[in-house]
């Protein structure tokens, strides 16, 4: 599935506004669902996963 980047970088956009206006609202929260499908559609996907996992990783080696 191609999904143009252009879509991707609306979806962010307005992801980034509703959660700065802290109003988050159930329309706001299926555009960042959205924003989530769309971008494991891209070649982005790899690094975001790679970056997630490692910030696990790291998270969890820390002892309290």
């Amino acid at each position: 599935m191609v999904i143009p980047i252009s879509a991707v970088l609306l979806l962010l956009v307005l992801a980034v506004i509703f959660i700065r206006n802290c109003a988050l609202k159930i329309s706001h929260a299926l555009v960042c669902t959205l924003l989530g499908f769309f971008l494991a559609g891209t070649c982005m996907a790899p690094a975001i996963h790679s970056g997630i996992t490692t910030a696990a990783d790291l998270v969890s080696s820390l002892r309290p």
